[in-house]
């Protein structure tokens, strides 16, 4: 049999592109932040992960071109060799200082930071524990270790139990949460989780991609829950609230200093280039110098549910600026989106597997330099929509 036989069997997209439903691999022309171009559409964006519009903040843009013209525009080698500038560990030393812990890492994505950090603590008599609505990048952090993975269900203290009771007394264990869910808004019980890991002898790890710039005065979920030191490893990334791209974990230097040493994503991949490295820094400093950023995106994601609940969709549990328009098949989902993106509103239409089969959703998210009045479009738009869908 061929190996390729799936790639020539998958039609799936093509057949979307067909029908001119297919909602990814959106080319921009303009990206300003609130608002982006498609050939000469102009749309609201409701889709981004830009929470605080740190992109275009003067400072922020200044920092990554001045760094750029000292440094050029790449590193040409990993952490472990030549690739770690004073950038980086400046950079390392005031997140650890932000969020409450002794060290920091930094990485160069995201992904690979939940990919090095979790498969380097995990070892083959360890137990990673994860929430069934986890990360894709927690997911695969954790299949990369040689421990057993095991799930609860979403938010289930109660099952969450029941797994830890199973963990035997010679094998290390830790819990893998996200401080804030990405799909749905909603925020892991840590005040419920910490009590059960200290009972059965887990350690914590919060991936806080989405929480960090937002919850929290800008310090993330961690924060906000007033947890920091019942938490050992904090991880974010830079592609949302710092306006760049790379990835840190945070948490005691002992362990930090393990997985700098241990872990492959780091050691073999190339570090991030100088100017983004400047730019996440710059974004910080902005948190920092203006905090009302994350109180005008918290005040935003209140607004925007009150205002999608009065009209009558079903926005789930979200308790933060991502707020999901639950629909529940694919159809209505991508025919909804289509309908908003030819009004001038882009959103993210998520179906299974990124969500449970029946939950099937629309991601809106917002930023803090969305104005009232593109607020006040969003709604009345959503409204035509979802009435001319039958959603309301």
């Amino acid at each position: 049999m061929d190996i390729f036989e799936k790639c020539y069997s998958f039609t799936a997209a093509k057949e979307a592109m067909e029908h001119g439903i297919y909602p990814y691999f959106i080319p921009l022309t303009e990206n300003e932040g609130t608002e982006v171009e498609f050939k000469g559409h102009r749309l609201i964006m409701c889709g981004s992960n830009n929470y605080l519009g740190l992109t275009t903040h003067p400072k922020v843009r200044e920092a990554a071109c001045n760094a750029t013209e000292r440094f050029g525009t790449s590193c040409t080698g990993s952490r472990f060799l030549n690739g770690t500038l004073e950038f980086h560990e400046q950079l390392e030393h005031e997140l650890a200082e932000w969020v409450g812990k002794e060290a920091s890492l930094v990485f160069s994505t995201g992904m690979q930071a939940n990919l090095g950090a979790i498969s380097a603590v995990v070892g083959r008599n360890d137990i990673v524990i994860l929430d069934k609505d986890d990360h894709a990048s927690i997911v695969d952090g954790a299949r990369l270790g040689y421990g057993k993975i095991e799930r609860f269900r979403h938010n289930d203290m109660e099952h969450l139990e029941k797994v830890l009771k199973t963990v035997p007394e010679n094998s290390g264990s830790i819990i893998v949460v996200d401080g804030l869910f990405s799909m749905e808004g909603d925020l892991a019980p840590l005040p419920e989780i910490i009590p059960l890991a200290k009972k059965y002898g887990s350690r914590i790890f919060v991936d806080d991609a989405h929480g960090m710039g937002v919850m929290g005065g800008g310090r993330g979920t961690v924060a906000e829950f007033g947890v920091t030191n019942d938490v050992d490893l904090i991880m974010s990334t830079f592609s949302k609230s710092f306006a760049s791209l790379g990835g840190f974990v945070a948490g005691d230097e002992q362990i930090i200093h393990y997985i700098k040493h241990h872990a492959r994503s780091l050691i073999f991949s190339a570090s991030i280039p100088p100017g983004n490295a400047a730019a996440a820094l710059a974004a910080l400093n902005v948190m920092r110098e203006e905090p009302e950023r994350a109180a005008r995106v918290v005040a935003i994601g209140e607004r925007m549910r009150k205002g999608f609940t009065d009209l009558g969709f079903n926005i789930g549990l979200s308790k933060t600026p991502i707020v999901p328009i639950i629909i529940g098949d694919d159809d209505t989902t991508f025919l909804m989106w289509k309908l908003l993106f030819d009004h001038g509103v882009f959103v993210n239409p998520v179906i299974s597997p990124a969500v449970a089969p029946g939950h099937q959703l629309l991601r809106t998210s917002y930023m803090a330099t969305h104005t009232d009045d593109q607020l006040d479009s969003v709604l009345e738009i959503f409204k035509i929509v979802g009435k001319k869908v039958g959603l309301i």
